[in-house]
């Protein structure tokens, strides 16, 4: 509820500033205050969506995590398992939906779904999670790379509309570091008595059950169709906002380029620990489209249309659906070892 809190409360400031933007433009075109209401605004710009776009974009997002699924498959086979594909994309699936109640939930949540239901140690799965989520991060990067190649100079200026000034030193930061290093001398001190603990070895195990996971790439079948899944996630991610943009008159003449700009600011604003990028999507997305000559209250509109349809959308209704449907799916499904890897499990 915490972080839910945090994204509507983002949400609302920004709707509220959005509000008084909207009212200064009616102004300015002689349309009275009672007639200016940006809640009739976003539900008239939701009825003029081609939702043949939208319907473009759910595709995009199935496909990207059809794909997820498959990669992840194949890294969990080298543990001992080949799971079923719909325990996978299940999985995925309840990951999204976990995310949007508390951030990285998720993937806890996926883990334990198909430590359940294949029957694979909890820590070796959670390995595999790390690797993917280690790949999604190198992509991002690449993403920004190409931004930065591409919109240097957009960039910069995006930087500096959301430049925040901060004064004197940063006493947390320094507060936290020497707790750090109090920690680790107390730790070094006392190493033998602490290594001889139930509690350590019980904490050595799952890091080793989490480097076997991370390791398991090196035993895959088809390291280049490992990475062709890696990157073709991502293609699907930029073309859910490239697709979009059609979705919705003010932004449909916008270049590709600026789509990939919006789709790494926005993944860029999902990693905030707001619900599923709530509010902080929205207030990222308004500020990059501005530059590019869009309307604060019309970027508003586009980054509801895409937020509500597909983080909220489709993530809650797939998502609840197949946590449901998961219990029967499994009901009288007995996962057995591979018989190259028996003996790992």
């Amino acid at each position: 509820m915490l972080f839910l809190g945090v994204g509507l409360t983002i949400l609302y400031f920004v709707f509220q500033k959005q509000q008084a933007a909207y009212l200064e433009e009616c102004a300015m075109n002689g349309i009275a205050a009672a007639d200016c209401s940006l809640i009739n605004k976003i539900i008239a710009d939701f009825k003029s969506t081609n939702y043949w776009w939208i319907g473009a974009v759910f595709l995009c997002y199935i496909l990207s995590n059809i794909s997820r699924s498959l990669r992840w498959q194949m890294l969990i086979k080298p543990l001992g398992r080949k799971p079923r594909f719909i325990n996978v994309f299940s999985a995925v699936m309840i990951a999204y939906f976990g995310n949007l109640g508390l951030p990285r939930l998720g993937e806890v949540m996926r883990s334990v779904a198909i430590s359940k239901y294949e029957v694979i140690p909890l820590e070796r799965v959670i390995g595999t999670v790390i690797l993917e989520r280690l790949m999604d991060v190198l992509f991002l990067l690449i993403c920004i790379g190409l931004c930065f190649l591409i919109e240097f100079d957009t960039i910069m200026a995006f930087l500096q509309k959301g430049k925040e000034t901060d004064s004197g030193p940063n006493y947390f930061l320094l507060i936290a570091g020497m707790g750090a290093a109090l920690f680790l001398l107390i730790g070094f001190l006392f190493r033998k008595k602490i290594m001889a603990t139930a509690l350590f070895k019980k904490l050595l195990n799952i890091i080793k059950g989490f480097g076997e996971g991370i390791l398991s790439v090196r035993k895959m079948d088809s390291p280049l169709l490992f990475w062709f899944h890696s990157a073709f996630i991502w293609v699907m991610y930029f073309f859910m906002t490239y697709f979009c943009f059609f979705a919705f008159a003010p932004t449909a003449d916008l270049a590709p380029k600026i789509a990939l700009l919006a789709f790494v600011v926005g993944a860029l604003a999902i990693a905030v620990p707001s619900p599923g990028g709530m509010g902080t999507y929205h207030l990222f997305i308004i500020q990059l489209l501005a530059i590019y000559g869009v309307s604060e209250t019309d970027a508003f509109s586009f980054a509801n249309i895409l937020f509500f349809s597909v983080q909220l959308g489709i993530n809650v209704v797939v998502g609840l659906a197949v946590f449901l449907l998961l219990p029967i799916i499994n009901k009288n499904y007995h996962p057995e070892p591979l018989p190259e890897a028996a003996k790992i499990l």
